[in-house]
């Protein structure tokens, strides 16, 4: 292990955060400007659009969402800008959230030079689907999209124009995520879990939920991506890891919106998880795995616990090592609450 010894090097200026690391050269180097992009990956983890509600007269819930298609420059590594076209002036846009059966109402404004959409996989009428005729519109125009939320899940919202590829690598997508409705399930176990999901109950507060949208970056729009990330910069969760109570379970909803690549990743280090394909069960179609696969548009919900872990600093990446060592990997900084 002699050659792997760095004590006595003067200094290291490529291992930060992890002074000392043996290959500290694995980083980029700089910090991106996240005042200046109008997001941080940070706060992208637990940033819920909950919309504004109403009561219907029928009794149930209107929630209603903005989003306006923007073109903007960001960074997505340090010294590295895309020319992005982005929902809300982030990518991934905001991460839409809503209860089983409600009434959703998606008031849509094109404020970008090119014609755009907001296709919504659920369940829809075809005059809501998002796609030439149904829903594309031009630079300032409008559209309003109104259906039912359903099936409850971990699902994704994107732009539907053509050519598709370019309108989803240059940032178009988001998460759109349906909780269950407790009250529809028959079964007192079952409902618990869906008690679990459904955000602003109690059952949810003891949850840690985290948001990951796996994307990556042609910069040279050659077919082919430079950088890949989560939540868009690449490797900002090594320089900020991730804070996790380890008296707390963890759930991330997960899904992959990488062009030019046929797959994308998620693998946990030191640790394994439940999967839930699309997240409309609640029972796991996988169990204790620590590595999944994800298609564009494929979609997850990841369960696990560090309770009983010792604390310190565990890694998650894609298990393509291209894709690590070009941005897609962070780390959870895992702790007692007292920590």
């Amino acid at each position: 292990m002699a050659g792997h010894d760095m004590s006595n090097m003067p200094s290291d200026p490529y291992a930060a955060p992890m002074s000392g690391m043996a290959h500290g050269n694995m980083t980029t180097v700089g910090l991106v400007d996240h005042g200046r992009n109008g997001f941080d990956p940070t706060s992208m983890l637990t940033d819920w659009e909950t919309g504004r509600t109403e009561l219907l007269p029928d009794g149930r819930t209107l929630r209603t969402f903005e989003i306006d298609a923007i073109d903007r420059e960001i960074e997505i590594a340090p010294g590295i800008f895309f020319p992005a076209w982005t929902f809300n002036g982030r990518v991934p846009g905001p991460a839409l959230r809503a209860k089983e059966g409600d009434r959703l109402r998606i008031v849509f404004r094109n404020l970008g030079s090119h014609p755009h959409s907001m296709h919504f996989h659920g369940i829809h009428s075809a005059r809501m689907d998002g796609v030439p005729g149904a829903g594309l519109i031009g630079p300032g125009e409008e559209f309003i999209y109104e259906f039912d939320a359903k099936p409850f899940g971990c699902h994704l919202y994107h732009c539907h124009a053509l050519p598709l590829k370019r309108h989803m690598h240059k940032g178009m997508y988001g998460l759109f995520v349906i909780d269950p409705d407790p009250a529809r399930q028959t079964d007192p176990a079952f409902t618990a879990i869906a008690a679990s999901r459904l955000h602003g109950s109690p059952e949810n507060a003891e949850w840690q939920e985290l948001a990951m949208v796996m994307n990556a970056f042609d910069t040279n729009f050659d077919g082919a991506n430079e950088v890949y990330a989560a939540n868009t910069v690449g490797q900002a969760y090594m320089n900020v890891p991730i804070q996790i109570d380890k008296t707390r379970p963890v759930r991330i909803y997960l899904v992959n919106v990488t062009e030019f690549d046929p797959i994308n990743s998620f693998h946990l280090h030191a640790n394994f998880f439940n999967y839930f394909d699309t997240g409309t069960t609640l029972t796991p179609t996988l169990r204790t795995v620590d590595l999944i696969t994800q298609c564009q548009a494929q979609r997850g919900i990841l369960e696990f616990s560090f309770a009983e872990h010792e604390d310190g600093m565990y890694m998650f990446h894609a298990h393509q090592s291209e894709f690590t060592e070009l941005g897609w990997v962070g780390m959870f900084d895992v702790r007692g609450p007292a920590a």
